[in-house]
């Protein structure tokens, strides 16, 4: 047979991996946080068709981010107020608009991994394949201009190791937090054609505190000096750290495990080297956070136009 008669072979679907043989035999699986169940709810026919998952802290950022996403798809509604799909819980807000899912995860480590092991099996139950999901937040930049946008290369632990660790039966069981390198120059691609704020590529450091665990000055307690903060933040520097927050290594740890193809998209709210506290006003702040939604957004329409073309 002639190598040019051959047709071409469709690219195989990456589905959403689970690892635990217990829920095998589980009859029903209720997502408790969510509000959602396989017995109570037809996952597949709410969610099958999800294609790009974003997840941020705060329930109203992500609605903003649903509403911004729909008008830039063309499927805003006016007459519709994006119903809260977990509106039956008040642990976490959820939204759908065509194959994007927006949810909100809380503040830190904690509350962002009970809310992974949810999606994660909401997403394997409903049988998603190929599915990209970015976490879009704010941080505390070191040595960047607030409003740079930060594309996590590496997430950190508050020692400069890419690890991600987790106590489980009394024992450190260390995961890897590496993330999608690929994605990440397709995301900085994506900037450089809006060509409207300063995007980089840098290693994120990830904290279990937003104060002592971040070497703020400005916490109830604080045992050192702004010379010791200073040294620290510059060997976090030295180490490739642009940018800090409180989720991304368990958000990439958890996703890696998982198949999902993952990125962190962070604006710098200050330079840490300069300062603790956030001095500019509500508008300023307001419109930086607005930065990882447009630069996500500006990416889920490339590729959903990509693939249109595809067919």
């Amino acid at each position: 047979m002639n190598p040019e008669d051959a047709k071409p072979t469709a690219p195989c679907s990456s589905p959403v991996y689970v690892h635990n043989p217990h829920l095998d035999v589980m009859k029903d699986d209720i997502l408790y946080h969510f509000g959602l169940g396989t017995g109570t709810h037809n996952l597949p026919a709410l969610f099958g068709d999800v294609k790009f998952v974003c997840v941020g802290g705060s329930p109203w950022r992500m609605k903003s981010f649903t509403e911004y996403i729909a008008a830039e798809l063309g499927m805003e509604n006016p007459e519709s107020e994006y119903p809260n799909i977990c509106a039956g819980t008040d642990r976490y807000a959820m939204y759908k608009v065509g194959p994007v899912l927006s949810v909100s995860h809380g503040m830190g480590i904690p509350s962002i991994a009970i809310m992974l092991h949810e999606l994660i099996k909401l997403l394997h139950h409903a049988h998603c394949t190929d599915v990209t999901i970015v976490r879009i937040g704010t941080s505390g930049g070191i040595g960047l201009e607030p409003g740079t946008v930060v594309v996590t290369k590496q997430s950190m632990d508050a020692t400069f190791l890419p690890k991600f660790e987790q106590v489980i039966l009394g024992k450190t069981v260390v995961r890897n937090t590496d993330l999608d390198q690929s994605l990440a120059k397709e995301l900085l691609q994506c900037s450089k054609e809006l060509n409207q704020f300063e995007t980089v590529i840098g290693n994120t450091m990830c904290t279990l505190d937003f104060y002592e665990g971040q070497a703020r000055l400005d916490g109830a307690f604080c045992s050192y000096t702004e010379k010791d903060k200073q040294d620290y933040l510059n060997k976090a520097n030295e180490a490739g750290v642009c940018n800090i927050e409180m989720e991304s290594s368990v958000f990439a740890a958890m996703c890696k495990l998982s198949g999902l193809r993952a990125a962190v998209v962070c604006v710098t709210l200050l330079d840490r080297l300069k300062g603790d506290q956030m001095n500019n006003s509500h508008e300023v702040l307001q419109s930086y956070q607005r930065r990882p939604q447009i630069l996500v957004g500006y990416y889920i329409k490339k590729q959903l136009k990509a693939r249109a073309v595809c067919r």
